[in-house]
């Protein structure tokens, strides 16, 4: 696993003098002395040494965003269907996203990008000229970009460091302006991964942002087996995959129900029955919705792809059905289908050409945080009605709300 960048914020010690002379009045001979390798000052960070550990805590953050965000955003879209006690999941389940509920995700998504946009400003003051030539430098505008992809995909809003709040389609921007940047840097250090993972992501946010053409030539430049991830660990439990915690450890999520259910046929989205000591289906925790476990993600150290090319195949047929080629879009929709060793499928019809593609982005990205955005995008489109009466996105936080002066309701 990565390291991780323990603060790129000041530490204030104000307050240290006051509690020294509190503590004195009680022990006048104690030895006051004290060693804590912990915190660290800003102005440590501004060296080109500690700059590795602090693009290896980009791609932590943003681990840590997306972790604990799979989960509710499983149970909001019919991936997974709640199983345990907790109100604020059983509120997302439902359909329902409040500000109070989404404080630790909206905390946790801007932070991840916070953290990579101030650790790139960073990293050109230290490095200076040799900025653009240093290794890491691409990366770390990876994981910008993902950060903010992550945040168009899923947020109402956009609200960048306390700012008024704007059209979400502004994290778009910023992703593919920061993609762009990361793939420039890999092209000229001959970094391929770097290269497939900006290409990846710079896809599905010019697709985003209606440039399907630009989507769809990036898309075919990324290799059908690519695939890049956002890292979990099993080294500590800040590095642990949450959704592994929820369903293999705690089963708090089931399977069960969901349209993944009807089917174990289907490498793609991989489940089990968990059975009693006695026989039966087990339970969740909530007494009764029967424990389907998904098999996707077995370990505490499981990986999740952040882009990968059967998704890039995807984003072709989109493009394709949007020129009103079905032939086209079913051929690279079977290219991708193939690549799991499933049968192709046939459509005639652009409706019906839909409808496959729908349900095979459903199976290529289950439990990968992109589900809310496409039934989003294909409500606004008329060609889905999951989300109708149902939250398609998540509200700024009631904690942004009632901090960010500059906010107010559009």
């Amino acid at each position: 696993m990565t390291l991780i960048a323990k603060s790129q914020m000041s530490l204030s010690r104000a307050a240290v003098p006051a509690v020294l002379l509190v503590v004195s009045a009680f022990c006048a001979a104690c030895d006051l002395s004290v060693s804590n390798p912990g915190p660290v000052q800003d102005s440590q960070l501004n060296t080109p040494a500690a700059l590795p550990p602090l693009v290896n805590g980009m791609s932590g953050d943003l681990a840590v965003a997306l972790g604990t965000y799979l989960t509710r955003e499983a149970i909001a879209t019919d991936e997974l269907t709640e199983a345990g006690n907790f109100t604020p999941d059983n509120f997302y389940a439902a359909g329902q996203i409040r500000p109070e509920d989404d404080i630790t995700d909206w905390a946790n998504l801007q932070s991840a990008r916070w953290s990579a946009e101030n650790g790139l400003a960073r990293m050109k003051a230290v490095r200076g000229p040799a900025f653009e030539t240093d290794t890491i430098t691409p990366w770390a505008y990876l994981w910008a970009g993902f950060a903010n992809r992550l945040l168009g995909e899923n947020m109402c809003t956009a609200v960048i460091d306390g700012g008024p709040p704007e059209s979400d389609s502004v994290y778009f921007i910023r992703a593919e302006s920061l993609f762009t940047r990361a793939f420039t840097l890999g092209k000229t250090l001959k970094t391929t991964t770097v290269q497939n993972a900006a290409l990846g992501g710079r896809a599905s946010v010019r697709a985003w942002l209606g440039d399907w053409t630009g989507a769809a030539a990036d898309a075919a430049l990324v290799p059908t087996n690519f695939v890049f991830n956002a890292v979990f660990s099993t080294n500590t439990t800040r590095e642990n995959n949450p959704l592994v915690s929820n369903t293999v450890s705690s089963r708090q999520v089931s399977v069960f129900g969901t349209v993944y259910a009807k089917s174990k046929a289907d490498p793609r989205t991989p489940w089990d029955t968990v059975k009693t000591s006695a026989g039966g289906v087990q339970v969740g925790q909530n007494g009764s919705t029967p424990f389907f476990v998904q098999k996707k993600y077995t370990s505490l150290g499981s990986s999740v792809p952040l882009t990968k090319g059967t998704e890039m195949l995807l984003i072709r047929a989109e493009a394709a059905l949007r020129t009103g080629d079905v032939a086209g879009a079913m051929s690279l929709i079977n290219q991708e289908r193939a690549s799991s060793g499933l049968a192709a499928l046939t459509a005639t019809t652009a409706s019906a050409a839909q409808t496959i593609l729908q349900a095979e982005r459903g199976a290529v990205l289950w439990l990968e945080g992109r589900r809310l955005w496409d039934l989003r995008r294909w409500q606004a489109a008329g060609t889905s009605t999951f989300l109708t009466g149902r939250a398609t996105c998540l509200p700024v936080s009631s904690v942004e709300q009632g901090s960010n002066p500059n906010f107010h309701t559009p």
